[in-house]
């Protein structure tokens, strides 16, 4: 199974720095047949380096990073908890094209915490309640069991964001922009704190 890519990133043709470079080729992604173009797959590490990824969704970024949303109890929290850094791609196949960072991790402010979550559907605010997140459960039924009891629990009034759930920003130190070429002649810029960086394919 093979694809012929095709495609080009040149020095001359990429912004001046990463924030617009990426905002660039995300409005490509979401204008283009990317599924969820804001999906990107997070790569973490425990504090004694056992790796874990998974795919967690894009919420904001700025000059100070992308940020996204979970339980600080899950898998990934835990390992962030140890080892504050991580990876992030964004893998958009349909378009030839990939986006790397590298970097550190924080945790957001809680009123951006709070900001966010008043603006999610009812039905997730009450799944972060509901959901021990990464945790062994017996059974679905106890998992819809929770999720009865934080509805009955807060019905209809407001809901905040559990003490155990937030935002985290990864701010990144790299951040490398592929592009898919014929022959596998792919070109990777590299945005570093010392300039740009072309990497061999």
């Amino acid at each position: 199974m093979r694809t012929e890519y095709a495609g080009e990133l040149t020095e001359a043709n990429l912004a001046e720095d990463w924030l617009t470079q990426f905002a660039t080729w995300f409005a490509d992604a979401v204008e283009s047949d990317v599924a969820e173009p804001n999906a990107m797959l997070l790569a973490t590490a425990s504090a004694d380096g056992r790796p874990s990824a998974r795919t967690v969704l894009l919420k904001g970024y700025d000059q100070r990073g992308f940020t996204f949303f979970t339980n600080y109890d899950s898998r990934k929290g835990r390992d962030l908890a140890g080892n504050p850094r991580a990876s992030l791609v964004f893998p958009w196949y349909a378009i030839h094209r990939q986006v790397v960072v590298e970097g550190s991790v924080v945790r957001v402010a809680r009123e951006e915490t709070a900001e966010y979550f008043a603006v999610r559907p009812r039905a997730a605010q009450l799944g972060a309640w509901a959901s021990p997140q990464s945790s062994v459960i017996a059974s679905r039924d106890e998992l819809e069991r929770h999720y009865a009891e934080a509805a009955e629990r807060f019905g209809d009034g407001e809901i905040e964001p559990p003490p155990n759930w937030g935002g985290y920003r990864v701010t990144p130190e790299t951040v490398e922009f592929w592009q898919g070429r014929p022959s596998r002649l792919h070109d990777r810029l590299r945005f570093t704190p010392e300039g740009v960086e072309r990497l061999a394919p």
